[in-house]
């Protein structure tokens, strides 16, 4: 069997992480698109690729097997729902749309087909995050008590002015928590598990020209009685790095970008060691901190190869369309409670 072939829908800036996790996980990137023909054309020069002049085309080719969904943020859906009326399994950026009756169509869509569809979280595959859902998993924090997500950047006001679509409701679906923090959200839901109560503030404090907040906080109630908090700006210059930090009655663990910064436990394990080890060994510079380019597309690969087994032995993905949708859910609820001044229940 020859290898699985992929179609790139839309050719911005996370089209070239797509392409090199296409290669590296072991696929082939065949053919692409692009509403701006010219973007088109350049990511199948860069990437030996067609280059197609309509998404109808793109999916009429019988290489195309698994289609990535790289348009902005709200203009996931359709591309996304033709994928699956054209029986082509769909990798979608993350979010995976910007409202839940958007990511329910989605959902459906592929359900309807039979067609494996995944939502883009590589966070969750680097291996810091494993071992910490690992440590949940077997009880290691005893009983959860706090769970924090806290994304602290910068971008600069040209980086909302570079695309029309940016800052927007309806094409960025949010600010700082939509676009930047999503990936922290959906860990921190990963690890601590539903979220039962949200209570929030947003705010547009330092950028102009944009309809979406650049500072959000969150107060959360998970259903396993937990408490956590959210903070996400696009505003906090230099730019941090994001942290993730769990905590319980019996441990505390906390994550810097892709490093195991804190690892305490009451009763030791054989796997402390080789995590001391690695935290000695810390790699992490500034991630997305400042600049939306400078992330690896390495978690991409393990992310797509994931979805590529997931095909071939009829499993589901490790994220699916119910999985994206989860942190959808909390950041629209956000919204909410911080427009209502309430706390929001969920579902």
């Amino acid at each position: 069997m020859g290898k699985m072939g992929f179609g790139i829908v839309g050719c911005g800036m996370i089209a070239n992480f797509h392409a090199k996790a296409i290669r590296e996980a072991g696929g082939e990137l065949v053919a692409c698109y692009d509403q701006v023909q010219a973007a088109a054309e350049k990511l199948a020069d860069t990437y030996d690729c067609r280059a197609y002049r309509s998404l109808d085309e793109l999916l009429a080719d019988p290489q195309v097997e698994i289609v990535t969904v790289g348009t902005p943020s709200g203009a996931h859906l359709d591309p996304a729902v033709a994928a699956a009326e054209a029986g082509k399994h769909i990798i979608v950026e993350k979010p995976l749309e910007v409202t839940l009756q958007r990511c329910d169509a989605i959902i459906a869509a592929a359900e309807k087909s039979g067609v494996v569809l995944s939502t883009v979280f590589p966070s969750r595959f680097h291996p810091s995050s494993v071992r910490l859902k690992e440590a949940v998993e077997q009880g290691r924090f005893g009983k959860l008590t706090l769970g924090d997500a806290i994304v602290k950047w910068y971008r600069t006001q040209q980086y909302y002015d570079s695309g029309v679509w940016r800052g927007t409701w309806k094409l960025d679906g949010g600010g700082a928590l939509m676009n930047q923090a999503i990936h922290s959200v959906d860990l921190l839901a990963w690890l601590m598990g539903p979220v039962a109560e949200i209570g929030a503030m947003t705010g547009l404090l330092a950028h102009e020209r944009i309809e979406v907040e650049d500072v959000a906080i969150a107060n959360l109630k998970f259903k396993n009685g937990a408490f956590g908090t959210l903070e996400a700006t696009t505003c906090a210059w230099p730019g941090y790095l994001k942290r993730i930090e769990i905590h319980g009655s019996t441990g505390s663990a906390v994550i810097e970008e892709e490093d195991i910064i804190k690892w305490d436990f009451a009763e030791a394990a054989p796997v402390d060691e080789e995590v001391r080890r690695s935290m000695a060994a810390k790699r992490s510079t500034g991630g997305g901190a400042a600049d939306p380019a400078a992330i690896g597309h390495h978690a991409h690969a393990k992310q797509f190869k994931d979805v590529m087994e997931a095909i071939k032995t009829g499993r589901k993905p490790a994220i699916d369309g119910h999985e994206g949708r989860r942190s959808v859910e909390i950041i629209v609820s956000v919204y909410e409670s911080a427009r209502t001044g309430k706390v929001v229940a969920l579902p």
